[in-house]
């Protein structure tokens, strides 16, 4: 198990990671097609897309002093009581645990705030993501067909959802450091 690795809050001298990472095009999907030409483009997404404030709590999941992978909860609403997860990882980085513990912190995170519902979904033909979803607590809820294109390819997603509610999974989570809220 990774000892080293943590999550923080996205910096704008992460950059040059971010850049990194968005050469590889599974991870260009994951990142809505946004183009980084340069490190400004990257920080202006960092500012704007990876935001961590009660809105948005967008961690960069951090290894041996690396940005290796993200993890976000987005579209908080706290009427309902919900969001929406995501997560990625550098290749890397993948295989190690990493994703799964990530996304068990950050789901702690968010039902500190007080939310009650967390979402995500995985392309079908993506099993890793799905793996990671299940052992981080979040059980399938059913496929909805066709909701994701890449260039003129349609994909099934599989939606997972865990509530504050459910049993805690047994998986040691990431230290996080420097949120301020």
């Amino acid at each position: 198990m990774t000892t080293s690795a943590v999550l923080r809050p996205w910096r704008g001298a992460d950059a040059a990671a971010l850049r990194a990472a968005s050469a590889d095009p599974e991870l260009a999907r994951q990142l809505g097609g946004a183009r980084f030409d340069d490190d400004r483009s990257a920080e202006g997404f960092i500012a704007t897309r990876y935001r961590h404030d009660e809105h948005a709590r967008n961690w960069a999941v951090v290894d041996a002093g690396t940005v290796v992978g993200a993890v976000g909860v987005t579209a908080i609403e706290y009427g309902h009581g919900t969001a929406w997860v995501s997560y990625w990882l550098t290749a890397a980085a993948r295989g190690r645990g990493l994703a799964t513990r990530a996304l068990v912190t950050a789901s702690e995170d968010a039902f500190a705030l007080g939310l009650h519902r967390l979402e995500l979904g995985h392309r079908t033909n993506n099993p890793a993501s799905c793996a990671v979803a299940t052992r981080a607590g979040f059980r399938a809820e059913g496929v909805e067909r066709e909701k994701l294109r890449y260039g003129d390819e349609r994909f099934d997603v599989e939606t997972h959802a865990r509530l504050a509610s459910d049993p805690t999974p047994d998986v040691v989570g990431l230290r996080s450091v420097g949120s301020d809220g």
